[in-house]
């Protein structure tokens, strides 16, 4: 059984979980929090990389058979992942965004949640998952952000993603053209073509 977290929550969290139109739930909030600011720590089981691996092929796996997503795994170093996928991690609520308010920063073998800008009260916590481009199209995007790439991707590959997606919204002769929607579009159209 993994150990909790032994550091002492402070009084009153600067974050308070809300239904949130991203994904049914979120991290919010709770009072105008500076940029840089330590937030929350993202916490879980310390787990070996080949059990990492499997958790996520796993999880990849179910989530291409029913839709969703939901991998809470963060890389710690060589030998350990966490996996935060534990009801004592509050952080694994925080919604990936095309346009974070938020980072991951790791020290040593833990793992904050900054402020990357000044974060008013009551606004929706956010990051960038960091996702690889191999498995972009398990990943539709409902961010709502004008910035938004319809697909959760780190922002390293966008401009490929863009290509591969133009190439795919281009007919090939004599064929109609593919439309691959964005967005929530996106996210209908992967729950559309689950299987039943």
């Amino acid at each position: 059984m993994p150990a909790k977290p032994s550091a002492k929550p402070a009084a009153k969290p600067l974050w308070k979980t809300s239904g949130s139109v991203i994904h049914r739930r979120g991290l919010f909030a709770r009072s105008a929090i500076a940029k840089g600011e330590p937030i929350i720590e993202y916490v879980g089981e310390r787990i070996s990389k080949a059990e990492s691996s499997r958790r996520t092929e796993a999880q990849e796996l179910k989530a291409r058979k029913k839709g969703g997503g939901a991998v809470y795994i963060f890389d710690v170093n060589k030998r350990f992942d966490i996996d935060g996928n534990v009801s004592w991690n509050p952080a694994r609520l925080i919604n990936h965004s095309c346009e974070p308010n938020c980072e991951a920063i790791q020290t040593g073998n833990r793992i904050w949640i900054h402020a990357l800008r000044d974060i008013a009260a009551g606004e929706e916590l956010s990051y960038d998952y960091g996702f690889d481009l191999k498995i972009w199209r398990d990943h539709p995007c409902l961010c709502g952000s004008s910035k938004c790439v319809g697909y959760i991707v780190a922002r390293r590959h966008w401009k490929r993603l863009a290509s591969i997606l133009e190439k795919q919204r281009k007919p090939a002769k004599g064929s109609a053209a593919t439309t691959v929607p964005k967005g929530r579009k996106a996210a209908k159209a992967v729950r559309a073509r689950k299987p039943a």
